[in-house]
């Protein structure tokens, strides 16, 4: 009877234990859930921090008050590489949805509409939002198909609109490289998307007018591009000490000024005339107040028209009066011209058949073909850029201006001193290699730093009103970059219309300077933390596909067995355990 009592008791305490332990594991768990719904984290135990987010993009996403919504058009049946791309789109919106809850997506497939009348028409409508469809050959059971798809997504913001395009096209890159160069540029081409439609003041830019600069026409289309993004102004300087600067009083008993830029970066796009000193002296004032320049410049004239019409022409120097000041700021540019073997094709006619030409491509050495190789978020994993009569850059030695090398020719190439013959001759003969080899040659720079002005121990009388801005011998932190090469910025015409940058109607082929000039514009006037979003890389893990292909049934076994293997291991571990507890 007691032991009974006794037993009764031990059953009730331990099921009082029970019920206590019961109720600290709901309290813990509610006090973390207490605590983790004020105190928001997230842990990425990924090697490369794939999943964690940079703080300008928390920082933008943070800011956001309304609704942004993508429509993201990666959905339907895919090969395994525009899968991963889905995936990883995918997963970085939900980590962009955790940060903010206003952000919503939905994957769309536009070729989901069997009509195919009604297909055609959402394609096209597609396109004039600015996405560009892609071609993919699928395997099916009948063997190869083609499938149109549209790798982009298009994000609403309030009542304003952008396109984003998923998919970076590389020449001569294997399309696994450049879907994992994609997968890399995702969080930047989101966040930035996002910064473009949600801000609420656009920065102004200008192109400086006045000395032979590219027209309207030959900008248009990057003019019309940046203008999604900026402010764009033509400014014509006309010796306006400010010009490019704002100068306003803010102390009246000092009688001190506050001299600020009028614009965030100004673009000046291949002058051909003589720039005045007055001229000079204002670009230089800005730039030591901390204004930003994109020079495009030709160090050397050659014309392809003069070509065309005599076969031959002379390149001359292109005496503009900027490269004393542009050696001051830290770069030379060389009187030369740059050929390189890796070079964009030109068509020539050959011959004639009937009333019809012959018209061959052949390349032409004088118009290299810049593949970018630096890790600098400007041109990183940029698709390879068309030049024009491009010249060689050297940087000047300077404490206080850091030098990062943008682009360069491949090792193929050879430097022409000017005055040059340039003729279509070489086009008909098979080039000697031995003269084509290299150094790679610097055609683009970027300075950064405390620039000294062009004018410091020398103020020309012409320029009374020096006074007035208030001279700086030394500018603020601020930076350039340039470029040897007007015409990369130039777009080209049919009938009389101006083409999309990059684009060379005669090969039918887009080149990456577009995204080139967007890209220095944004470093120029965001400055480094979104873009540095680009230099960010992802490893790509791939298969072997020679050991797959060679080894395939063993890997096939090895897959099929190994999982039911395991199993029965465990199984047999778990019975012997359970045979030696009870067995006494």
């Amino acid at each position: 009877m007691v032991n009974k009592a006794a037993m009764e008791k031990k059953t009730k305490n331990r099921k009082r234990q029970h019920l206590i332990q019961l109720a600290g594991v709901l309290l813990v768990l509610l006090l973390i859930n207490l605590i983790s719904s004020m105190l928001f984290t997230r842990f990425d135990l990924t090697s490369e921090k794939r999943y964690t987010l940079s703080p300008s993009t928390k920082k933008i996403l943070k800011n956001l008050d309304d609704i942004v919504f993508f429509r993201v058009y990666l959905e339907g049946d895919f090969p395994a590489g525009f899968k991963r791309l889905q995936s990883e789109t995918k997963e970085l919106l939900d980590e962009f949805r955790a940060y903010n809850k206003n952000i919503q997506y939905e994957f769309i497939n536009p070729s989901a509409n069997e009509n195919v009348q009604e297909r055609n028409d959402t394609y096209q409508l597609l396109m004039e939002q600015g996405l560009q469809p892609t071609n993919l050959q699928v395997k099916t059971k009948s063997g190869l198909d083609q499938q149109v798809i549209f790798p982009g997504a298009l994000v609403t913001y309030k009542n304003n609109e952008a396109p984003i395009e998923l998919l970076d096209a590389q020449i001569n890159v294997p399309p696994e490289a450049v879907l994992n160069n994609s997968i890399q540029n995702l969080e930047y081409k989101f966040t930035n998307a996002i910064r473009k439609i949600s801000r609420k003041k656009k920065p102004v830019i200008a192109f400086v007018r006045g000395h032979g600069e590219l027209d309207d026409d030959e900008t248009f289309d990057i003019a019309a591009t940046l203008a999604e993004d900026y402010i764009v102004d033509r400014l014509v300087l006309n010796g306006q000490v400010n010009a490019l600067v704002n100068r306003s009083l803010i102390d009246s008993v000092n009688n001190e000024y506050k001299v600020l830029p009028k614009y965030a970066a100004i673009i000046i796009a291949k002058p051909g005339s003589v720039f005045p000193p007055k001229d000079k002296f204002i670009i230089d004032q800005y730039i030591m107040y901390g204004g930003k320049v994109l020079w495009l410049i030709d160090p050397v004239f050659a014309s392809m028209d003069s070509i065309q019409r005599q076969e031959s022409t002379v390149a001359v120097q292109n005496d503009i009066g900027l490269r004393d000041q542009l050696f001051t700021y830290g770069a030379r540019l060389n009187e030369n011209l740059v050929m390189d073997l890796v070079a964009l094709s030109i068509p020539l006619r050959t011959g004639q058949i009937g009333n019809q030409p012959q018209i061959s491509f052949f390349p032409w050495y004088y118009f290299p073909l810049l593949t970018p190789f630096s890790k600098h978020p400007i041109v990183k994993n940029l698709n390879t850029i068309k030049t024009q009569f491009v010249s060689s850059i050297d940087t000047i030695k300077s404490v206080k201006v850091k030098k990062t090398i943008l682009l360069q020719t491949s090792p193929y190439s050879r430097l022409v001193p000017v005055p040059a013959m340039i003729s279509l001759a070489i086009t008909r003969e098979q080039p000697d290699e031995r003269f084509y080899s290299g150094p790679p040659q610097t055609v683009a720079v970027l300075l950064e730093g405390v620039f000294p002005s062009d004018f410091r121990n020398r103020i020309p009388p012409s320029i009374a009103e020096a006074k007035e801005i208030g001279f700086k011998a030394y500018s603020n932190s601020t930076a350039m970059i340039v470029v040897s090469d007007g015409d990369i910025i130039r777009n080209q015409f049919y009938k009389g219309k101006p083409l999309p940058l990059g684009y060379d109607q005669f090969t039918r082929e887009t080149f990456g300077n577009k995204d080139f000039i967007l890209n220095a514009l944004n470093y120029l006037t965001d400055g480094a933390d979104l873009i540095s979003l680009r230099s960010r890389e992802l490893k790509l893990s791939l298969l072997d596909k020679t050991k797959v292909n060679k080894n395939r049934l063993l890997w096939q076994m090895f897959n099929l067995l190994a999982p039911v293997f395991l199993v029965v291991l465990v199984g047999l571990v778990l019975v012997w355990l359970r045979k030696r507890k009870y067995a006494a």
